[in-house]
């Protein structure tokens, strides 16, 4: 029996390009035109040749251009009622946390503990409460990624050619992206730079992680010191590339590493946390410089939530 038959409370769609959709992988378009499809039956119907532009086959990383014109096969999309439910805390939080906002881009102060993204054991991420929470927004999709635990700055295109844009900013190095982080210890005022190649890897429990090694990627990140006290120093972190892990792992490279690191830190490390009440990651992407479209170079700051100022002013006392 053929999918066709077994699908048949679809029916073929055709679909032209638009300027705004010109140059997004044909896959990544067709996840967002099929919301809740699977990547894998995606990729059979482009193998299958179930899927076609202009008549033609084509495979899943095929760059749509404008005007092509895309055959959409009947595919069966799950009904809106089988998306995973959003917890209220969520939605109540987001709605909160926007720092900017124009009809090309969407910044959010990105709690700690939220994914940007489903999968991995997780049903949804920030992306999916936001298309939850903003049906009216047609297109809404993550520029860039920040860890589970990591809170702030995190860009979400509402526009293609926006995505684009920044893209190429970020391939070129000119988004200014600064975070800031405790790192227990004093840290060196001669450290301003760490050059050093990282390697991610995979425990045997499946858990990835990253270390510096020779045969790893190219990473540097520059470093500045904002303020010390008595066993830590919050410091200013520029990442120069944008590899994973990469503020955590450069930091305990130079043997000072964050505190709240699950991954990186020492016993010791996790006692003075306890001692201060810190239980999260204190990585804060809290600043964003980028130049859009229409509006042209804008500076994005989001502030530290409660709990992290609330650490800064117990160690100040």
């Amino acid at each position: 029996m053929n999918d066709e038959n077994t699908e048949q409370g679809s029916r073929v769609q055709h679909k032209t390009i638009d300027a705004d959709s010109a140059g997004q992988r044909l896959d990544n378009y067709l996840l967002r035109e099929l919301k809740g499809v699977p990547r894998t039956r995606i990729y059979r119907a482009c193998r299958k040749g179930e899927v076609r532009i202009n008549k033609g086959r084509v495979k899943p990383d095929y760059r749509v251009k404008a005007g092509d014109v895309l055959r959409i096969p009947p595919i069966r999309v799950p009904e809106p009622s089988q998306a995973p439910t959003i917890a209220r805390k969520w939605s109540e939080l987001l709605t909160r946390s926007v720092v900017y906002e124009d009809k090309g881009l969407l910044v959010i102060n990105k709690p700690s503990g939220l994914a940007v993204h489903g999968g991995s054991g997780l049903s949804y991420g920030l992306i999916e409460c936001l298309r939850q929470m903003r049906p009216d927004d047609r297109y809404l999709e993550l520029v860039h990624r920040i860890d589970r635990d990591t809170s702030g700055c995190i860009m979400i295109a509402k526009r293609r050619p926006v995505l684009r844009e920044i893209h190429r900013q970020l391939r070129e190095g000119t988004v200014d992206k600064r975070y800031l982080a405790l790192v227990a210890g004093h840290w060196p005022k001669q450290c301003r730079v760490v050059d050093a190649p990282l390697f991610k890897f995979k425990l045997p429990s499946g858990e990835s992680l990253v270390r510096v090694a020779k045969e790893g990627k190219a990473a540097v990140t520059r470093f500045s010191i904002v303020e010390r006290f008595a066993n830590a120093t919050l410091i200013e972190a520029k990442p120069v590339t944008g590899r994973t892990h990469q503020i955590r792992v450069h930091a305990q490279h130079v043997g000072f590493p964050l505190l709240g690191d699950d991954k990186y830190s020492s016993d010791e490390d996790r006692e003075f946390c306890k001692k201060i009440g810190l239980k999260r990651l204190f990585l804060h992407a809290r600043f964003l410089g980028v130049g859009l479209p229409e509006q042209g170079r804008v500076e994005i700051d989001a502030p530290l939530d409660g709990n992290l100022e609330s650490i800064l002013g117990k160690l100040r006392n």
